[in-house]
């Protein structure tokens, strides 16, 4: 008769084989997480909103250290959208908290890590009291050379195009720049993701099928993996999964196959 000691070692092992198959083959440099399904994970459990969301900030937790330690370039996750300002007042009062408990509980570990912590989006809607620690941790933080950590938060991928039109019809205005200078280079210049590279992978949580407005000038050619699994569920073992399946993707760009 099996034990749940017996159960845990079958786990692990189980883990660390699926660890070593993902880092024999070449990693994506960048993953983008749509995280998913906090409110359905609560209603199953006959809790409030609230704890889903809790429950979640403990699954970022866990998969940014799992990306870390893999070695991935970048992570980027759709923490709070521009349209998630909609939602009943007291919901957005707990997130903006769980924000601030993010940013002040994981100061030491991002630090420590060298990892290069950003924000994207209307970060001028964000209050005080997340602005505040965000952009301090992000200056703290921008000389480390592990991975690139970044936060979309109050972001609509519409509303970036639309700010990057905006920025680059102004330059041209002024006569910094012509209109025959305007290529995807620049135009990918202007968006406030210009510093990384454009994601390779893009995970989303809870099965839904749809971008929701999540980089939609950045992921043209990504890969996506849709897992039903709720975010506050998903763990280094899921992050694993997606990558391995991304793994065995052949990726065209467009051309041809090779032969």
């Amino acid at each position: 008769m099996s034990t749940s000691s017996d159960t845990d070692r079958d786990s692990a092992l189980a883990l660390a084989d699926l660890r070593a198959r993902v880092l024999a083959r070449p990693l994506p440099r960048h993953v983008a997480i749509i995280m998913d399904g906090n409110g359905r994970w609560a209603a199953q459990r006959g809790l409030p909103r609230t704890e889903g969301h809790r429950a979640g900030s403990e699954s970022m937790k866990a998969v940014t250290r799992a990306a870390r330690r893999l070695g991935v370039e970048a992570l980027t996750v759709y923490a709070f959208s521009s349209q998630n300002w909609l939602r009943p007042p007291g919901e957005v009062t707990a997130l903006m908290d769980l924000l601030v408990e993010y940013i002040q509980g994981e100061r030491a570990e991002v630090l420590d890590n060298g990892i290069r912590l950003r924000a994207i989006g209307d970060l001028t809607r964000l209050p005080r009291q997340v602005r505040t620690p965000l952009e301090e941790l992000c200056l703290a933080s921008a000389g480390g050379r592990g991975m690139a950590l970044t936060l979309a938060l109050s972001y609509g991928g519409r509303e970036e195009i639309l700010a990057a039109t905006r920025a680059l019809v102004e330059s041209a205005a002024r006569g910094e720049i012509r209109a025959s200078d305007i290529d995807e280079s620049r135009f990918s210049r202007a968006l406030w993701t210009r510093e990384l590279p454009d994601p390779d992978l893009v995970i989303r949580t809870s099965g839904e099928r749809r971008l929701s407005n999540f980089l939609l000038w950045q992921i043209a050619y990504a890969e996506l993996f849709i897992t039903d699994i709720l975010w506050p569920d998903f763990r280094e073992a899921d992050l694993l999964a997606a990558i391995a399946d991304f793994q065995l993707r052949d990726r065209r760009f467009g051309k041809v196959a090779a032969k």
